[in-house]
């Protein structure tokens, strides 16, 4: 279901996963996905939908397992409060769309430098 090149980009994170054909996506989670410093746990389950025609089509939006809280005040991330059913299990919807910065051909690695920026952009450890 992924690539040579993406299962190489996961075998390099060292993370469990699985795949799942659902609705026309492969679904990818990732088990323990790290979060960074401001996060209120230090990991959680990742759930990325590719689409059909991954690479050369970008996916859009992600889904964390866990309703994920920042900084001193507990903030959730903007856009991120809705939770949608898939893969047999409930998950929190971070609506963010790559529009600028995918090219076709581009792999599973800059998806993930995508979700880690929003995740750094939530914790407010970079600007948006």
């Amino acid at each position: 279901m992924l690539s040579a090149v993406d299962q190489a980009v996961l075998n390099d994170l060292g993370l469990g996963y699985t795949t799942t054909a659902e609705n026309g996506h492969v679904c990818l989670v990732l088990e323990a996905y790290p979060l960074p410093a401001g996060a209120d746990r230090p990991t959680t389950d990742l759930l990325i939908r590719l689409p059909t025609g991954f690479p050369d089509t970008r996916p859009n939006m992600f889904w964390f397992a866990d309703d994920l809280r920042f900084g001193d005040t507990g903030t959730r991330a903007q856009a991120a409060d809705h939770t949608e059913a898939h893969v047999g299990r409930t998950w929190w919807r971070w609506s963010r769309h790559i529009n600028d910065g995918w090219q076709p051909g581009d792999d599973l690695r800059t998806y993930l430098r995508y979700i880690d920026r929003c995740i750094s952009v939530a914790a407010g450890l970079v600007a948006a």
